[in-house]
């Protein structure tokens, strides 16, 4: 058997036919581009042209690509040792990476960590554990929410295409509710009166386990769960003994302007999934909460392989150094405040631009068609982000209807190259509108 590989033409094309032919068509791709290297906010494709990465991994490279700290901190661990499984042979970074979780997370409690390795894996185990602590089977999720592409998190994700689609049936006992939503005419007396409907038609509050939902929808649409709906929504938890989880796989590790969104809460969660950016790139996801639950499942009941890898949590606390070294939680705050003028000088420019939105620097603008009615404008945003990538600005779109462009740059980027990509999204506006 002939098993030479075709001779690698080091053009996008070219790699995109090979891809074609070698990779399950499911396997959705944003771009028809070939990395090559990645350095901070910067790539190249394998043609040697540069692209600024509003990107980031989606919500991976909140520490920039290639990160000299992180990427000094795993060569030190190859050297050591690359895997043993943590469930037959332990090690220090794995505890030392849960401390510092339990320390960070918010709620006046003591807490326990479990690491996985993915982030519809810490999904799955916030379930895991809600039910095993609560003794109830009931998980009430929210439309327009993703929690990943499981089948458990399918049946939690709030969303139908391309997710969901010809993968049924899904796991029962799994309810959605409104989110709050202004723009679309869903109010916090709304969401929380369609969580009360759903005690009366759907299933009974004590058979509930918990409450899941996102700090900001991502691919939802970088809608913010408003506070006053996380009070309801805790007031009712607490009154029928259902535990509040936050998935935090995309708004965790410093994206908002604080490490986990869920700091911002006028409340505490009682679990929190965190993944992407915590280990800078490295796979490695975490379910951090209160260690009377977290304990709750019997020993051998959580964990995996993979899960809490030593070159994740070698990452991972590299990461953190990096947030704190480089104050990075401040940096948050200031590239939120200079993105968010920046977009907002761009609506001003373009009467497409319905709404400008998001916490600290994960944010995003949500297109619409002219007229009285308003709606939603898919084309214009497929049309802008491939005229950005076109002129070197990789973006992606995201939201129920297709239409949102969410920014997800790097929080080391440098100023010049954030105006930079500000300029180019306007520039591309000009050339498709």
């Amino acid at each position: 058997m002939n098993r030479e590989l075709p001779i690698t033409n080091p053009t996008n094309a070219a790699l995109m036919a090979r891809r074609r032919a070698a990779v399950a068509r499911g396997v959705g791709q944003a771009h028809d581009i070939f990395v090559a290297r990645g350095l901070n906010a910067e790539v190249w494709d394998v043609e040697g042209r540069r692209y600024l990465d509003f990107a980031g991994g989606i919500a991976v490279l909140n520490t920039g690509h290639c990160h000299p700290r992180i990427i000094d901190a795993v060569k030190a661990q190859l050297d050591q040792y690359t895997h043993t499984c943590f469930q037959v042979l332990a090690y220090e970074p794995y505890v030392e990476l849960a401390e510092r979780l339990n320390a960070l997370a918010p709620g006046a409690f003591t807490k326990k960590t479990v690491f996985l390795s993915t982030g519809a894996e810490a999904v799955e185990n916030t379930v895991k554990i809600a039910r095993a602590y609560t003794k109830r089977p009931g998980i009430i999720a929210f439309n327009g929410g993703y929690h990943g592409r499981t089948l458990l998190t399918l049946g939690l994700t709030g969303k139908v295409a391309p997710y969901k689609t010809g993968f049924g049936p899904f796991p029962g006992e799994v309810f959605h509710a409104l989110f709050p939503n202004e723009l679309y005419g869903v109010s916090v007396d709304d969401a929380l009166h369609s969580v009360e409907l759903l005690f009366k038609n759907d299933i009974e509050a004590e058979r509930v386990a918990a409450f899941i939902i996102e700090p900001v929808q991502g691919e939802g649409g970088f809608h913010v769960a408003p506070n006053a709906f996380i009070a309801g929504l805790k007031a009712l938890a607490d009154r029928h003994g259902i535990l509040l989880i936050a998935d935090e796989v995309q708004t965790g590790a410093g994206r908002t302007g604080t490490w986990f969104a869920s700091e911002q809460w006028p409340v505490a969660p009682d679990l929190i999934a965190c993944a992407k950016s915590l280990a800078g790139g490295f796979p490695l996801s975490a379910v951090i909460g209160r260690a009377e639950v977290m304990d709750a499942p019997a020993p051998g009941g959580l964990g995996g392989t993979y899960a809490g890898s030593p070159i994740g949590c070698a990452a991972a606390l590299a990461v953190l150094e990096t947030f704190e070294e480089d104050r990075l939680l401040q940096r948050c705050q200031a590239l939120g405040e200079r993105l968010r003028a920046g977009l907002k000088a761009i609506a001003a420019r373009v009467p497409a631009i319905g709404d400008v939105r998001g916490l600290g620097s994960m944010l995003a603008i949500e297109l619409f068609q002219g007229g009285p009615t308003r709606q939603p404008d898919a084309d214009l945003t497929r049309r802008v982000v491939t005229e950005a990538a076109r002129r070197g600005l990789i973006l992606l779109s995201c939201g129920t209807h297709g239409n949102v462009i969410r920014i997800l740059v790097p929080l080391t980027a440098p100023d010049a190259q954030v105006d930079e990509g500000l300029q180019i999204l306007a520039d591309s506006f000009a050339a498709v509108s």
